[in-house]
């Protein structure tokens, strides 16, 4: 798309769509690591997340498709698959929930600057859900860095608290 055209709100949702594959799968190289790492519930947690994302891509291309609008699947970012310790992946998931929200956002935005009541009554959902999802994952890092070397600690926490809504939305 050449520099000075905006993107239309129909193209920020075929680019959402790319952003929460990426997402998804980001999720299961966190969970994947967990588990090679013996964290049971850590990689519990990013496999549920991860199957949310991708839910949440189908959402988008079922609206699409609803709306009549063309669809193409699109590839994925590139994802990471090391980290040094516990808190490096949810740190990278925290920091992906914060951009999630934002590309959220400016989808909304484009909605409503279209005059599109349709696009700001489907971005009110996802609004609503990254206020969940960045509050959860921000739990979820205070308490992996306060756990410092014992892991386990996290793997605790996971097993005495409820986190998250485990991708369970009636108004989904």
């Amino acid at each position: 798309m050449p520099a000075n055209i905006t993107p239309t709100f129909a193209d920020l949702l075929a680019a959402q769509v790319r952003n929460e594959f990426t997402a998804s799968q980001q999720y299961i190289a966190i969970a994947i690591w967990f588990d090679a790492h013996d964290l049971p519930r850590l990689a519990a947690h990013f496999y549920r997340q991860s199957v949310e994302e991708r839910n949440h891509a189908m959402m988008i291309v079922r609206y699409t498709l609803d709306r009549d609008w063309p669809v193409q699947i699109p590839g994925i970012d590139e994802i990471q698959n090391t980290f040094e310790n516990p808190v490096d992946p949810i740190a990278l998931a925290f920091a992906q929930e914060k951009t999630v929200t934002a590309q959220i956002e400016a989808l909304f935005r484009s909605a409503r600057a279209e005059d599109d009541a349709l696009g700001e009554q489907f971005m009110l959902w996802f609004l609503k859900e990254q206020v969940e999802e960045v509050s959860t994952v921000n739990t979820l890092l205070a308490i992996a860095v306060r756990a410092g070397d014992n892991w386990f600690q996290i793997e605790d926490h996971l097993a005495r608290e409820a986190v998250g809504d485990a991708g369970v939305d009636a108004s989904a």
